[in-house]
């Protein structure tokens, strides 16, 4: 399956037609490719201009996939007649573990609070009978990054997802593959708190519109600092810097 692949300020971006295709293509007629998934969106192109070792963690990722809504406007916009659809880092989590489900792939689960990996676990294979084979909350200490990498090579993963926000996910999925490379890592953030209903998403049609990032501005206001950045984004994109 050839993907088109897209340069905006430097990374390279797949352009999927949809969530179908991608997932097929990450289970690869089910031998799940290997690799670091990891998902571009307009805030993450910013901090890797000034975060040297993140634009080189990204870099070497294998697979980055369009995340964001501005991220796919400014394709098409350097790229005219574009065949590609945003997918967002949870909702292609979910058809990746309901496939995982479907086809026995060993999971492991990192990140998140005790209780609400819990209910992560419980979910997933209430819902999707997933093959968990391993987890680990995302409060310990860096002492013990090794045994919990040797737990996750014992465990045979195939798929490991790491919600850790970033860019502290990505440092530990390169460390762990440094340690065990058969498996496909995937940095998801706050994923398994929106899994579970702790935190709300923005509702469909502001994720359409591409205002998900106002709705959790809106609700979280102290992310404010965080959408400054997004401003030079704004002047990349409308002044052909992309």
């Amino acid at each position: 399956m050839n993907i088109a692949k897209y340069s905006i300020r430097g990374i390279e971006i797949s352009g999927f037609r949809n969530m179908a295709q991608f997932v097929d293509y990450l289970f690869n007629d089910n031998d799940m490719r290997t690799g670091t998934l990891i998902a571009i969106n307009a805030e993450k192109v910013m901090t890797a201009e000034q975060d040297k070792p993140l634009r080189e963690l990204i870099d070497k990722a294998e697979y980055k996939y369009a995340d964001g809504v501005s991220i796919v406007r400014s394709i098409r916009r350097k790229y005219p007649n574009v065949d590609m659809q945003r997918i967002a880092g949870a909702d292609l989590w979910e058809a990746m573990m309901e496939r995982a489900g479907e086809n026995g792939t060993p999971v492991f689960l990192i990140g998140g609070k005790l209780d609400i990996l819990a209910e992560v676990e419980q979910k997933l294979k209430a819902q999707w009978n997933v093959n968990i084979v391993g987890s680990q909350d995302g409060y310990f200490e860096p002492d013990d990054r090794d045994a919990l990498f040797e737990r996750i090579r014992a465990s045979g993963a195939k798929f490991v997802t790491v919600a850790m926000g970033s860019p502290k996910q990505e440092l530990l999925m390169r460390d762990c593959r440094m340690v065990y490379p058969d498996a496909l890592y995937m940095g998801v953030g706050g994923t398994y708190d929106v899994f579970t209903g702790h935190v709300k998403r923005a509702p469909k049609i502001w994720q359409n519109m591409g205002l998900e990032w106002l709705y959790r501005l809106l609700a979280q206001p102290t992310r404010w600092r965080r959408q400054v950045k997004l401003m030079k984004y704004v002047s990349y994109h409308y002044g052909n810097k992309l």
